[in-house]
């Protein structure tokens, strides 16, 4: 696979694990959105095939760590908070 196919797979991926992760939380979705289109967006230009790799690496790291850490919290009444974790595998 190329490098190019490669990094817009994994764009695909992160956004598709942000839809999944942040479900039911629009604000955490719209900052999650900007921060990957951003930083997609500000290494456009690399050329280096050795930076691109490192880039992906740290890509498909953070795009595993949305997918096993981030747990959320649902206010059910006054004193109790729901906390839940959502767990999927892109394989």
């Amino acid at each position: 696979m190329s490098q190019a196919a490669k990094v817009l797979q994994l764009f695909k991926t992160l956004h598709r694990t942000r839809q999944q992760v942040f479900k039911n939380d629009a604000r955490a979705l719209e900052a999650a959105r900007i921060k990957i289109n951003e930083e997609f967006k500000s290494n456009k230009g690399e050329a280096s095939p050795k930076k691109i790799e490192e880039l992906l690496k740290i890509g498909s790291d953070v795009e595993l760590l949305l997918r096993t850490s981030v747990i959320q919290g649902i206010h059910t009444d006054h004193n109790t908070l729901s906390i839940y974790h959502v767990s999927h595998s892109w394989t």
